[in-house]
């Protein structure tokens, strides 16, 4: 009888425990992305189905992951915290983590384990480039072009240095507004060979070389920051072609069915996902990090794959994505004949320095 009364007081003290937590838990959450179709693809796969279940949970989002490093910089300068998770390439996630402006974690305390048992360490493997980087998504950013727009007699343009073929194919380009990929391709399409454009480009020499290339083109370039930009730009005929994320570009041809082409010559592949930004108080900390072990599940990942073609980072979310996807992702065989691998180590340590040098020479 004394034993079921201390076991009855103890499950008590749990229940009541629970609640607290519970009451710990803020239901405001503010969730940095990059709009668009992606935005959409995590609205869906994501935050939906976990409002579902928590219906008391405001989300805001902030489609500021593009400043994503100056703003939390800022923030952590002020004192004042206002962003609760923030997506970021794996590039940002390392400066951020080295800077002690992320979080660190361990993965199998964070992440739910595989469906298949396995855990979450090894399921994201590899992919985990960073003490604070919960990797989401395996991409590449590629071109897409103007189908109706390839000069009459002309082959469309399935290689990288079409892009700086201003005789056989005429038009404005889009480009994103910073160094990174634009300064890899300048020198992949002035003859550095592939394995070594991260040695060229380390040098003052080589940044010249690539800023030298970008010239016999820049006067016909409209720049872009967001994701959206250059699907609108393809969509409205402005660009003959430009770079952006495929799933972007998946969005205009299978959704939109605008008249635009894929080039997935000299794709870069890259990783996307969550950093959780250090200085959160416990409750906002604690919805955080419920928020995550379920987004971040075997199942989640694969669902996004459902909107948008970017392949899971999870290895036990792949055999879920639907099979009329797969062959949209950047990895299938048939679109990653020439790829180029995105040096993630290489941008985190010259970031800052190759940025400013490039935004001078934008501003000449």
């Amino acid at each position: 009888m004394k034993f079921t009364k201390i076991l009855l007081t103890s499950t008590a003290l749990s229940a009541v425990a629970g609640v607290a937590l519970a009451q710990e838990m803020s239901n405001d959450m503010t969730i940095v992305s990059w709009g668009g179709a992606y935005q959409n693809s995590q609205l869906k796969a994501y935050v939906e189905p976990y409002q579902a279940l928590h219906p008391e949970v405001n989300v805001v989002w902030d489609e500021s992951s593009n400043e994503a490093v100056a703003k939390l910089r800022a923030m952590n300068e002020a004192g004042n915290i206002t962003w609760d998770l923030v997506d970021v390439v794996a590039s940002d996630a390392i400066r951020l983590c080295d800077e002690g402006l992320a979080m660190e974690y361990e993965p199998n305390e964070l992440l739910a384990e595989g469906a298949d048992g396995t855990s979450a360490e090894d399921d994201f493997g590899d992919l985990i480039v960073s003490d604070c980087y919960i990797p989401q998504i395996v991409y590449s950013t590629t071109f897409g072009y103007r189908t109706d727009m390839v000069p009459e007699g002309a082959a469309a343009p399935s290689e990288i240095c079409s892009v700086f073929d201003l005789e056989t194919y005429p038009g404005k380009r889009a480009l994103e507004k910073r160094p990174i990929n634009n300064m890899e391709w300048a020198l992949l399409c002035d003859g550095v060979a592939k394995d070594e454009v991260y040695d060229v480009l380390a040098t003052p020499e080589g940044q010249e070389k690539a800023l030298a290339k970008l010239d016999t083109i820049k006067d016909n370039v409209i720049w872009w920051s967001a994701g959206a930009d250059t699907p609108q730009l393809l969509a409205d005929g402005e660009v003959f072609m430009g770079s952006t994320y495929n799933g972007r570009l998946f969005s205009v041809i299978e959704e939109q069915n605008q008249p635009v082409g894929m080039m997935w010559d000299a794709q870069v592949f890259d990783l996307d996902g969550w950093i959780i930004p250090e200085g959160l108080d416990e409750a906002r900390l604690n919805r955080v990090k419920d928020f995550i072990k379920f987004a971040t599940d075997t199942q989640r990942l694969a669902d996004q794959a459902k909107y948008i073609s970017y392949g899971p980072a999870r290895l036990s979310s792949a055999p879920l994505v639907p099979e009329d996807m797969k062959q949209h992702m950047p990895t299938d065989p048939a679109n990653a004949g020439n790829t180029f691998l995105y040096n993630y180590e290489f941008w985190a340590d010259y970031r800052d320095d190759i940025d400013a040098k490039f935004q001078a020479w934008l501003a000449q």
